[in-house]
């Protein structure tokens, strides 16, 4: 499959919103740009059955997003899609600034440190409200690497490679 026709999660149905078809979204993200310049969603239901559907509206409330799916205008009629991810193409997305990626991209990426030692893989992120921070497995545990200036020291997407300065201790929690 092409890159440009990736799926990339970008929240998940947690509820309907009023009686009018609309759903309240957990954006992965908490960004809107991205849902408001695209017309269409895919819907991936969790056994991963995908649907597409064009969207009506988008709208933050009370820390989530409310969309409006054109086809749907009764609650009944989406209730069956709570539990799904929102999903949008990765060619609907913009393109990414200078040192900004894609969470879908770091996944996965192999964790060095400058002095060439491997910690592991990135299995998980979370946002912590000040920084992202990175799981890394390794050997023995995990590691949690803050994605930060001072200790990401540089990312090569193409070698599928994180090079960290690791703060003093930051290996040893």
């Amino acid at each position: 499959m092409p890159e440009q026709d990736v799926l990339i999660p970008v929240g998940k149905i947690i509820g309907t919103q009023g009686i009018k078809g609309q759903v309240k979204v957990y954006s992965y993200s908490g960004n809107l740009d991205s849902l408001r310049a695209a017309h269409t969603v895919v819907l991936k239901s969790p056994g991963g059955d995908c649907s597409t559907h064009e969207l009506n509206s988008v709208a933050p409330h009370a820390g989530k997003i409310v969309l409006g799916l054109k086809e749907f205008t009764d609650i009944n009629q989406v209730l069956g899609f709570v539990g799904s991810e929102i999903c949008l193409l990765r060619s609907q997305l913009p393109e990414t600034g200078e040192d900004e990626y894609y969470w879908r991209d770091l996944l996965g990426l192999e964790v060095v440190t400058t002095d060439g030692s491997v910690i592991g893989p990135i299995v998980d992120i979370f946002e912590t409200g000040s920084n992202d921070v990175y799981v890394v497995r390794g050997r023995e545990r995990e590691h949690l690497i803050p994605a930060v200036a001072s200790v990401i020291s540089s990312v090569d997407l193409n070698s599928g490679r994180m090079v960290i300065t690791p703060l003093e201790g930051l290996l040893d929690l």
